[in-house]
């Protein structure tokens, strides 16, 4: 069976729209299969908090699930309910940040597996399923040496000797996150890993979990029973040692809204940061910091024209920015013509090095405002995993 996807869903109507966000959702499906196969035995989750990283989680999850994913996980609750609507009954859902004391019983009612970080929330959790009657499926999250997420080793060894802190708790998956996995020659990988194991050694005998994205490509040793990619999910590059492997799967192409010739000594945008020093031709086009065009940088920062890099001038605007077009020969690029933003050679990486930031920053910053066309549904869905894969 196939699903049919319209040629655009989601943003505003693409007549009124300054800018189109493109989703390749066979791109998408492409690298959920090499994470898979890289993974090896391990089985390959799908993390889709933040609106699948910004891209649509409803549009993006029934792709995941028909290229082979049978395990998704979210960060909070209320990501878990929506998902619930757009992946299969019998498809997995793990909630990272665990419920809060007043939103376990929603978490367990719809099905969703907590993942527990503190004795807190184990004892919130426990209580829910002694009342309940029934055991209930749950993840334990332990602190290797983040100091962010999951129990303390003094935690692990307080469960150890009081079993009783999980009764009625079926301790399905024990994980932890790497600190430096996108740094592979970095000593905290095996660290982690290393503790990741003694730690666990001391609870009930359940799957490990260690690697998200760029733990995947650590190898082996880094899988363990359940690797959890994200950002990579979406053509993030897991480290800078060489050449992506992965698809990009969002471009960008945003209007020209305006266009004007500076004389020298004509300046541009709020603080008048920039001066033109010999005559210039520029572009206001229709993307701002209200888009996910970070103010921060703007300077480092190019938009694209037939292969030809566009520098930002000036500071950007909330709805806007202005682009040097002095290059562009004169009538290739008037009002109302497009340029890129983010393209196959400038992608999600490309953009954030020149921000000073990360790809994942730039995918979850994407605005609101854009229209949205979601190519490759048809492609995605022929070229997917039929079947039931494991289930961790």
């Amino acid at each position: 069976m196939t699903t049919a996807f319209p040629p655009s869903c989601a943003g505003w109507p693409a007549s009124r729209a300054g800018a189109v966000l493109s989703i390749d959702l066979a791109a998408l499906a492409a690298n959920y299969r090499l994470l898979a196969e890289q993974a090896g035995g391990a089985v390959c989750a799908a993390v889709v908090k933040a609106d699948a990283y910004g891209l649509g989680v409803a549009q993006v999850a029934p792709v995941l699930e028909r290229a082979g994913a049978r395990q998704f996980f979210v960060a909070h609750v209320d990501e878990g309910l929506e998902l619930r609507a757009h992946v299969s009954a019998g498809a997995g859902i793990t909630v990272l940040h665990g419920p809060r004391p007043d939103g376990v019983q929603a978490c367990l009612a719809a099905g969703l597996r907590p993942v527990l970080n503190s004795l807190e929330q184990i004892g919130w959790v426990r209580q829910a399923a002694r009342a309940a009657g029934r055991a209930v499926g749950v993840v334990l999250q332990l602190d290797t040496g983040m100091s962010r997420f999951g129990l303390s080793e003094a935690d692990v060894a307080e469960l150890a000797s009081t079993p009783a802190l999980l009764e009625g708790l079926r301790v399905e998956l024990i994980m932890s996150h790497l600190a430096c996995a996108d740094t592979p020659a970095d000593p905290a990988n095996a660290m982690q890993a290393a503790c990741l194991r003694r730690m666990a050694a001391m609870l009930p005998p359940a799957p490990l979990s260690l690697a998200a994205s760029s733990g995947i490509f650590l190898g082996p040793a880094y899988h363990f029973d359940l690797v959890r990619p994200g950002a990579a999910l979406y053509g993030v590059a897991p480290n800078r040692e060489g050449p992506n492997p992965l698809r990009a799967v969002v471009s960008l192409r945003a209007h020209v809204m305006q266009t004007r010739t500076l004389s020298p000594g004509d300046r541009v945008g709020y603080g008048l940061t920039w001066q033109a020093d010999t005559p210039r031709r520029v572009a206001t086009i229709a993307a701002g910091y209200a888009d996910g065009q970070a103010r921060e940088g703007a300077t480092r920062q190019c938009a694209w024209f037939r292969g030809q890099c566009l520098p930002v001038l000036g500071r950007i605007s909330m709805d806007s920015m202005t682009v040097d077009i002095t290059d562009v020969p004169e009538g290739q690029l008037e009002a109302d013509g497009m340029v890129e933003l983010l393209n196959q050679n400038y992608g999600v990486d490309a953009l954030a090095e020149a921000r000073g930031t990360i790809g994942y920053e730039i995918l979850t910053s994407l605005g609101r405002r854009y229209h949205r066309v979601y190519t490759g549904g048809e492609a995605a869905m022929e070229r997917s995993h039929a079947g039931e894969g494991a289930r961790v």
